[in-house]
């Protein structure tokens, strides 16, 4: 005990050299360390790569840059409505052939500006409103700061016209995720804003959705002010995937993966609807593993671990921003499916009935059935949950059954993540 104590004395020390601490020591020099990764960026969501790492989305990129192409000639872009499955490629497209529509625009003299949001973090039209116009706003040009807080949607829409008439001749916005939006109007603000008179720029919306019902649940006044072109990106095939791979390979150092590894990454992600963000994710993940055991190389057991903790990072995020009540109701959803061996489908009452034992368990407030029923719809709304109507038998009306989407395993381990749920644990 003794000297198991001394040693965790000298990780709790403080250290006169950082560079000295134990607990953060990278020195390149020790013999025994492992380096697995030269440019790990590379394997981050969210990153962008040059155009020669996009793999399997010539088509797509030559579809969306076509209907940008106007501004390059100081004419109005097109509005685009990309849809298709999580990991399909649709944001890194949007971003890649923004960024590439802007460059040609500006080599032509034409001031562009451009703006990505993540509508599941920014899910209101202020939130919306104000991240645009924050993003876009030139302090050089507009002479102005864009309050953080205490301002409505309408207040940043003022600022955001005046802005655009001050610093740009055109603007694509990319709404990723739009979804996830609680109020559709942000659509029609944006793509009415010249027709209106309220902004002289030229301003394009490509909006990003998983669902391809969405469109369909758009109000009218939306749908006919957007006019948008609609791409449908269909999922990575196995092949496409080891592609996707292979252009990453370089985040790692050579010789540090294993022959088996990218193949089975791409096979556990086509497993999974062609999902190369999954791919990419667990691919990074198994990295970090084999370099947190200080392994010699990345190894196809690396790369079946890192698939459950990847699965339980995309859950969590799909999550993001969800109450603590979603996730008691998702709790008890899983434990209901794990105690039934022969079902996986079960009534709103049958939820409702373990939800309530959930929450009296860690003494937090109940909602009313009702309520509950209306989380259920939203989570099947979001993928989480899939809710079908039963035909009822004789005597009984019809009514929702739920399933969860994910493994059992997975939404577990995820929710109790939260650490307002720990004592469910």
């Amino acid at each position: 005990m003794a000297e198991d104590s001394s040693q965790l004395s000298d990780f709790n020390d403080r250290y006169e050299d950082p560079a000295e601490d134990p607990l953060f020591n990278i020195d390149g020099d020790d013999p025994n360390r492992v380096n697995i990764f030269t440019r790990k960026e590379l394997l981050k969501v969210g990153h962008v790569p040059e155009s020669a790492r996009i793999v399997g989305r010539d088509e797509e990129i030559k579809d969306i840059a076509a209907e940008l192409r106007p501004i390059v000639q100081d004419d109005p872009p097109n509005n685009v409505m990309i849809y298709g499955k999580t990991g399909t490629g649709k944001s890194l497209v949007a971003r890649h052939v923004t960024e590439r529509a802007r460059r040609a625009a500006e080599s032509n003299g034409i001031t562009v500006g451009t703006v990505y949001v993540d509508c599941a973090q920014h899910n209101t039209q202020t939130r919306v409103a104000r991240t645009v116009t924050r993003e876009l706003n030139k302090t050089d040009k507009t002479d102005f700061d864009v309050p953080r807080a205490g301002i409505g949607s309408g207040e940043y829409y003022d600022y955001l016209w005046e802005i655009l008439n001050l610093a740009y001749d055109a603007v694509i916005i990319i709404l990723d995720e739009v979804d996830r939006l609680d109020d559709d109007d942000i659509l029609m603000q944006l793509s009415r804003a010249r027709e209106s008179g309220k902004a002289d720029c030229h301003l394009g919306v490509i909006a990003v959705s998983n669902k391809i019902e969405y469109r369909d649940q758009l109000n009218e006044r939306v749908k006919s002010s957007l006019r948008e072109e609609e791409f449908v990106f269909q999922p990575y095939d196995a092949n496409q995937l080891r592609g996707i791979m292979k252009h990453r390979r370089d985040a790692f150092h050579d010789d540090v993966l294993s022959d088996d590894v990218i193949p089975l990454t791409a096979a556990l992600a086509a497993q999974e609807h062609g999902d190369a963000r999954k791919a990419i994710e667990i691919l990074r993940h198994a990295g970090e593993l084999a370099e947190r055991e200080n392994a010699a190389q990345v190894i196809a057991e690396h790369v079946r671990d890192a698939q459950e903790w990847a699965e339980v990072d995309r859950f969590e995020e799909l999550l993001r921003g969800s109450t603590t009540q979603v996730k008691f109701i998702l709790y008890s959803l899983a434990l209901l499916t794990e105690e039934s061996s022969n079902e996986d489908e079960f009534s709103t009452s049958r939820i409702y009935k373990r939800y309530q034992n959930t929450v009296e368990t860690v003494d937090a407030k109940v909602l009313s059935e009702h309520r509950v029923y209306e989380l259920l719809k939203e989570q099947a709304f979001l993928g989480v949950v899939e809710s079908t109507r039963t035909g009822g038998g004789r005597g009984e009306g019809s009514y929702l059954e739920h399933r969860l989407v994910q493994d059992t395993g997975i939404v577990l381990k995820s929710v109790l993540r939260d650490s307002r749920l720990e004592d469910l644990a």
